[in-house]
Order: structure tokens, then sequence, then C-alpha cells
């Protein structure tokens, strides 16, 4: 971690004395600076390190330096340190892109502690992005959507074809499919890819602030609106624009999001001159939106604004094979940011793992890796007392199980077969006859 370096902004000399010591006593690489502009001149998308900064500085306050910083690297991590009064503009800023903040006075390992994982974040972004450089858009639409299973690999090709078109599109998915790693992987495999990605989860947003974060804001164009403030479409320009959950979005604000799609311009609160847009817009929704037209919730013209094309994220259930596989990437994902060696998992683990049934999708079974890293256990007994074959009939709950036993046969040997049928007690004649019923490669295997 010593080739990545922190920068520290403070105009006070004993918190950049104290905080460079605290650092450099954990073998971290860290150059202070006593004002913002020196800083931002260090910074750019090739940067391996972070950034941490006062809110409070003379000229360029430290909002202002995340915002340009964001700018130019949208993924950068920005920790905001604030007094007691500024927490509030500190915990807003978050929403906007920083990373973490810091409350004065902060005990130096919680310094330490928030730079560490924040060096963490950067270096797997900025790994992720020599990979996809080197081996090009199509290795890295794969690299980002795991599975090997066809209707990951439709999905794959889908974006690789709508990533070149530019258009606005939509992407739909059961909760914790992975619609944002989707529409990444659309903004990745674009000609925008070095420009922004905004991620705005739209029913997360308080419902008196919308119009003001999307659109942006002059000073004084409400109560408590102190500065002038870049909406998050404007922040956006040139890049992608992922509207999540975009059904929670109420009527008049589906008005504005339409007026700005079709003439992609903004206008802030306060002030009467249109800024250009030259954005994608991209929705993402896990419900049904022509039945929310029927219901009268979501507007038509909205909708066929953006399903010009529309993508479907797959559930795991829709996709038994590849869990084994993405349980096992999970795994080393979850072994480099907790500092620890990843765990060989039992073929009879994988299989239980691959038969159950996953209600949360992705996200859960990234949870499920997350604590077995952790030593704590998968949280579950066996698949039969957890009755997670649903419905089906013993016929069909046989093939599945089978069906998973052998691919977790694969992907703990790495689609060595030769392996895999010795450990399964079965001949590779046998075998190969399963693995040709099922649709199973031992090239989707092989690392």
């Amino acid at each position: 971690m010593n080739d990545q370096k922190i920068l520290f902004v403070d105009d006070e000399e004993h918190l950049r004395f104290t905080a460079k010591q605290s650092l450099e006593l954990e073998g971290l690489n860290v150059e202070c600076f006593s004002e913002a502009l020196p800083a931002l001149d260090r910074i750019s998308r090739d940067f391996s390190g972070i950034l941490v900064t006062d809110i409070r500085l003379p000229g360029m306050d430290g909002v202002e330096l995340m915002q340009k910083v964001l700018q130019i690297d949208n993924e950068f991590p920005v920790i905001l340190v604030t007094g007691h009064g500024d927490v509030e503009l500190a915990v807003s800023s978050m929403r906007d892109g920083a990373y973490d903040f810091l409350e004065k006075p902060f005990a130096p390992s919680r310094l330490v502690d928030t730079v560490r994982r924040a060096l963490d974040k950067r270096r797997l972004t900025v790994e992720n992005r020599s990979l996809r450089e080197t081996v090009g858009a199509r290795d890295a639409v794969e690299a980002t959507l795991h599975g090997r299973s066809a209707v990951m690999e439709k999905l794959r090709d889908q974006i690789r074809a709508v990533a070149a078109a530019d258009i606005d599109l939509l992407v739909t998915g059961d909760t914790g499919v992975g619609k944002e790693v989707a529409s990444r992987a659309i903004h990745n495999a674009s000609s925008r890819a070095r420009m922004p990605f905004i991620h705005i989860n739209c029913g997360a947003l308080p419902a008196n602030l919308v119009e003001s974060e999307l659109f942006g804001h002059e000073a004084g164009a409400f109560p408590g609106a102190m500065r002038t403030r870049v909406g998050r479409f404007e922040g956006a320009r040139g890049g992608t624009v992922l509207l999540d959950e975009i059904d929670s979005l109420s009527p008049p604000m589906q008005t504005k999001l339409l007026h700005a799609i079709q003439n992609r311009v903004v206008t802030r609160l306060g002030s009467n001159d249109p800024i250009e847009l030259d954005v994608r817009f991209i929705g993402a929704t896990k419900k049904n939106l022509e039945y929310e037209v029927q219901q009268g919730t979501f507007r038509p013209d909205l909708l066929y604004r953006l399903n010009v094309v529309t993508l479907h994220v797959p559930s795991l259930n829709d996709r038994r094979e590849d869990i084994p596989l993405l349980f096992s990437r999970l795994l080393a994902e979850a072994a480099i940011r907790y500092h620890r060696e990843a765990p060989q998992v039992p073929n009879s683990v994988l299989a239980d793992i691959a038969g159950r049934e996953w209600p949360g999708n992705v996200r859960e079974l990234r949870n499920a890796a997350d604590r077995f890293t952790l030593g704590l256990g998968l949280g579950w007994g066996s698949s039969e007392e957890d009755g997670s074959d649903g419905d089906l009939g013993l016929s069909d709950r046989l093939a599945l199980h089978e069906k998973s036993l052998i691919a977790a046969a694969l992907a703990a040997s790495s689609g060595n077969v030769t392996e895999a049928h010795q450990s399964l007690r079965i001949s590779r004649k046998a075998l190969y006859e399963k693995m040709q019923k099922y649709g199973l490669s031992r090239k989707n295997y092989q690392e």
C-alpha cells in the first residue's frame, strides 16, 4: 500500500502535523497541503491515492474541492473533515459522492481505519480500470458481469450492442440482481467511459430536495440555499446518469425529468438560464412500469422515452449454474476487503449454495460470502431444512440438485474433468453425459 498516497488538506498546521505523524506511523504515504488548489493539481483519473480535506479552507473550500475532484473522477474517494457545526453539510456531501467524513476531534485510529478502507477501494477501482483498458471493452463487460449461463451470455451481448449505440434505456430486474453493475458495464463499454457515471437512488432522495439534487439551484433560490449548487445531471455532463428506482419519483418530478430527457437541458432553481446536457440516461426498476402506467402512477411518455431498449438482469434462480463460480469470486473480493486469505469451500457446501433460494440475489450471496470469509459460517442449516427447492416436483428437485453438485465440482476443480468425476465418484463418461444433459461446459469453469 506504500505506493498509494494520501493527500491531506487542512489550513491548521498542528492538525496537518498530527495527521501526518499518525498515518506515517502506520506505514502510509501522506502529503499535506494548507489549501485546496495544490492538492487539486495532483489529482487525475490515474492517481492511485485518496483525498482527505477539511471543509473550512481559505479560498476554495473542501466541498468545492470535492466537487472538482469528482468531476475529474467520479469514483475518487474523498474524506471530509468537519467541525460539529458542519456535520449536516458533510452528510449532504456524502449524497453528492463523498466517501466518508470525520468529525473533529477524531482519534488517530479512526483516521487510519477510514483512510485504509478508502485506499482499498481506490486500489480496486484503479486495478479494475487497468484490466478493462488492457483486455478491451468486450472482456471488461465479462469481467464485470460474471457468469457462463446462457442468460448471462445474452445479457452481455445486449450490453455490448447498446453501449455502442449511445441511446437511453431501461434496466429491469429483481432486488439485488445487479442492475447498477449492469448499468456501469454499459457506461464502461461506451464512448463515455472516461466521463462521470452518476448513480442516483431516486427512492432515497428527500421529497423536498429532489429538484435541487437533480437540477441544482442558485444561491438564495429558497430559504437555506446559501450557495450555488451544481445538480447531479449537470455534474454528469458527457457521462451517464443512472436513475435507480425511477418508479419512486412523484408525478411532478416525472414531468420535469421527461422535459430534461426530451430537450437535453436543465434549469437550476432560481435561474431562467437553460444549461445544455450531454448525458445518457438509464432508468432502473424492479417494477413492471407498463403495469404502473396502467395504474396511473407512471407517465407513459416517460416510459416510451426510456424503453427504446429494455435490458432484463436475470435472478440467481434463472442461472443457478453460475452460483458456485460467482460465490468463489465473491469470496476472493471479500478476502481482499477484510485482509484475509480466501477460505476453501467444500463441494458439498457449494452444491448447497447453488440449490438454495436467493430472494436477495447477488446482494444476498455477497453477504453470505462476507460471513464465510470472516469465519462466521453461512448462517443456515441444510437445504433440506430450508425447503429451498420451493414448489418444484420431486424429479425437478433431484435434477436441480444433481446439476448443482456437478457445477460445484467443476467450479472447485477449475474445470478439470478428471478431478470432478473423481470427486463425484462417477465415471468420466457419465460426467460428460450429465454435463451435456444440463448444458454445462468445463470451459466455463476454467480460470
